[in-house]
C-alpha cells in the first residue's frame, strides 16, 4: 500500500512536502483533534489537518537532507495507529466500505428489528395498554444490539482510553452498558412473582 508524497510550492511552505493519508475509526471532533495532535508531534511535521467527513489527513512536513520519504510515511502511520485509529491509503475508504458485509443499512436494519419489540410496550402506555415482554426475552433482544452491533463503540472507546482521552464512543458504551448491566442485575435479583422495571430498551436504542 503506497500513498504519494508531493512537494509543495515555495509559496505554500518553503522546502515542505505534502502527504495525504486515509484514517479509519474516527467518529467525532474529539477524534479529529487527537489525530491532529498525534501527527503534529512527529518530528519534521509542520502542519496536519484532518477532515472527519472524508476520513483523511493532509500533512505538510520537511525532510532533512538525505532523509527517506518512506521513513516519514511510516512514522506518520505509526502515530495514527498509536492514537487508536487505522491508517490507510488516501481514497481507500469507498472500496473498504463496499467490501464490508456490514456496510450500508444492514446493521441499522437489524438493530431496528431487535429494538422495536422493546420500544412497543412504551408506545402502548400512551394508549392505556400496560404490558411488558418477559425479562428473558428483553435480554435476548437487547444483548446482540449491545455487544455485536454496538461493538464498534466499545472498540473506539477502548482506543480512546489507551490514548488517555475520551470521545463520544466512550460515553455511549459506558451509558448503554450501565443500562444493560443494571437491567440484568434487577432481573436476576428480583423476588419471585415481582416484575422489576428494566432498562433494556434504553441500552438498545
Amino acid at each position: 500500500m503506497t500513498t504519494s508524497i508531493t512537494t509543495l510550492s515555495p509559496s505554500q511552505a518553503p522546502g515542505a512536502q505534502q502527504f495525504d493519508l486515509g484514517i479509519g475509526g474516527m467518529t467525532c471532533a474529539s477524534c479529529v483533534g487527537r489525530v491532529e495532535r498525534a501527527l503534529r508531534k512527529v518530528p519534521g511535521v509542520q502542519e496536519a489537518t484532518v477532515n472527519l467527513a472524508t476520513e483523511s489527513a493532509r500533512i505538510a512536513f520537511a525532510l532533512d537532507a538525505g532523509a527517506d520519504g518512506a521513513a516519514m510515511e511510516a512514522q506518520l502511520r505509526r502515530a495514527v495507529r498509536n492514537a487508536g485509529y487505522e491508517p490507510r491509503a488516501a481514497g481507500q475508504e469507498e472500496a473498504f466500505e463496499d467490501a464490508s458485509p456490514w456496510a450500508g443499512f444492514m446493521p441499522v436494519g437489524i438493530g431496528l428489528l431487535l429494538s422495536a419489540p422493546l420500544v412497543l410496550p412504551m408506545v402502548g402506555d400512551l394508549f392505556g395498554q400496560h404490558w411488558m415482554l418477559p425479562a428473558w426475552v428483553q435480554f435476548l433482544l437487547a444483548t446482540p444490539v449491545q455487544f455485536i452491533l454496538g461493538a464498534r463503540f466499545y472498540k473506539a472507546g477502548w482506543h480512546a482510553l489507551k490514548a488517555l482521552s475520551g470521545n463520544m464512543d466512550l460515553l455511549v458504551s459506558m451509558g448503554t452498558s450501565a443500562g444493560w448491566g443494571l437491567s440484568v442485575w434487577l432481573w436476576l435479583t428480583a423476588h419471585e412473582g415481582h416484575a422489576p422495571h428494566l432498562y433494556f430498551e434504553a441500552s438498545a436504542v
